[in-house]
């Protein structure tokens, strides 16, 4: 007997990132995880920078990317809709550990809140990558 899944679609600004069925769904919302299953009640909330993870039927994991964005859950239909989103394996962590470095030494130093905010979204965003990436690479070791 195969369990019930839900059907995962991740989009960008840009073009179509994942679309399949998968057994359950991780995002970071903004008020904290989320675990979604076949058969969750409705939601549509803002999601914060950070990695979305699908366990596919298959028990493999899927891992992707997202600046934010918004996520609506129907009962076994899950939508992503981000701006920037990518699969964790092509997130290029020297460019994002160097940008975050760059992020980090701005905010140190005197600038204008329109900077410091566009600096702690960066920076934010960016260690959400590192993060991603990290966590794809230690499932790697695990197998």
């Amino acid at each position: 007997m195969t369990s019930p899944t839900l059907r995962l679609d991740i989009v960008s600004a840009e073009k179509q990132i994942f679309s399949g069925e998968v057994e359950m769904v991780f995002v970071t919302g903004e008020t904290g995880e989320l675990g979604i299953a076949p058969g969750h009640s409705q939601l549509l909330t803002n999601l914060n920078p950070g990695q979305v993870r699908a366990l596919l039927p298959n028990k493999e994991e899927e891992l992707f990317y997202i600046s934010g964005g918004m996520l609506e859950v129907q009962p076994y239909i899950v939508s992503v809709l981000a701006d920037t989103a990518m699969r964790a394996d092509d997130i290029d962590e020297a460019s994002a550990i160097s940008a975050r470095e760059q992020a980090e030494k701005l905010l140190s130093g005197k600038v204008s809140a329109i900077d410091l905010a566009r600096a702690t979204s960066e920076l934010s965003q960016l260690t959400a990558q590192i993060n991603t990436i990290r966590q794809l690479k230690k499932k790697m070791r695990v197998r």
